[in-house]
């Protein structure tokens, strides 16, 4: 981030509270007037609100009001009660507790413009789904809308396309990928996911994802105490929270069956890198620029792929990300 964006951002504040929210305490982090209109930013995996600390800033001083949670399972936010199973980390799970932190803080059944990124971001198309009257409008950062598929449960389709050593089924088996990341130092596997940008398929052969001894350069766009700042949160909560929502995707496959076929009828913008892994996705471009995602998002109304950048979009590219979602919020904004 350039010196004089960053003075800027460092003029608006953030706060933090915890919120009583569907059984959990969500924390949460502000910024911007109480009554402007709220956005929702929805963080993903390996990550915490802190995330869209750029965003936030960008949205407060153009007038809105941002709201980042850590999802449940993260950073300071209540994991579920008694054993950590992956069945209470479903979309059902991970909306109703959006929709219930949105009732505390920004009041009931009020609708708010989301942004949201890899695992925020298929949350927030399921938000869109199962309850459009609360999404004004959507921007998603790097995982477009996929349909739903009857013939084929999605982690069954993964392993067919890629194999066991994907790391989304490696992550399958509960217990064996936190012990991996263990033997790898909490900070290394953060710095080997941040630092990917290798447009194809994440490996973790089970014969080892490196070795503790590996040196992995950060990208310019992130620093040494950004890494320690998420390091320092999941020392302290593990990764099982976080690894719990890829293990729940058969799940959420099951209780989604009314939800077949379903278009997603809230406006949206669609941003992704084009060196993004999910952008490399076979059949993926075809689907976005080809018709099929709008076919499922009828009021999807742009789809910018931004040249040389990676999966973390908002982080790598603050300036230009946080241009995108003020321009194309502030569209509806008078309508609110």
């Amino acid at each position: 981030m350039d010196p004089a964006a960053a003075a800027a951002d460092s003029e608006v504040a953030i706060t933090h509270r915890t919120v009583d929210a569907n059984g959990l305490r969500m924390h949460v982090a502000e910024a911007g007037p109480p009554g402007a209109p709220a956005v929702l930013l929805l963080h993903g995996f390996p990550q915490v609100w802190y995330a869209w600390c750029h965003q936030m800033r960008a949205l407060a001083a153009a007038g809105y009001r941002a709201v980042a949670p850590d999802l449940r399972g993260y950073g300071d936010s209540d994991a579920p009660a008694g054993e950590p199973g992956a069945e209470q980390y479903t979309a059902m799970h991970v909306v109703g507790d959006l929709l219930a932190l949105l009732d505390a803080v920004v009041g009931q059944g009020k609708p708010v413009f989301v942004v949201a990124h890899d695992w925020g971001a298929l949350t927030a198309w399921n938000m869109c789904l199962f309850r459009p009257d609360r999404v004004r409008a959507l921007v998603a950062l790097s995982v477009p809308f996929t349909p739903r598929s009857p013939a084929r449960r999605p982690v069954d389709g993964l392993r067919a396309l890629y194999g066991d050593d994907y790391y989304i089924c490696r992550i399958q088996e509960p217990g064996a990928i936190e012990a991996e990341f263990k033997r790898l130092g909490t900070e290394l596997v953060l710095r080997k996911f941040l630092a990917y940008r290798t447009p194809g398929p994440l490996m973790m052969p089970k014969s080892g994802w490196g070795s503790p001894d590996d040196e992995v350069p950060l990208p310019s766009w992130i620093t040494e105490e950004d890494i320690k700042y998420y390091a320092s949160k999941f020392d302290n909560t593990g990764f099982t929270g976080g690894l719990n929502y890829y293990r729940a995707l058969n799940k959420t496959w099951e209780l989604t069956a009314p939800w077949t076929g379903a278009e997603i009828k809230v406006p949206a913008k669609f941003i992704v890198g084009d060196l993004d892994l999910t952008y490399h996705t076979p059949g993926i471009q075809d689907f976005i620029h080809k018709g099929g995602f709008k076919k499922y998002v009828p009021l999807l109304d742009d789809v910018v792929v931004m040249k040389g950048v990676g999966h973390f979009i908002n982080e790598e590219k603050p300036e230009e990300v946080s241009e995108h979602i003020i321009s194309f919020i502030s569209k509806f904004s008078k309508e609110m």
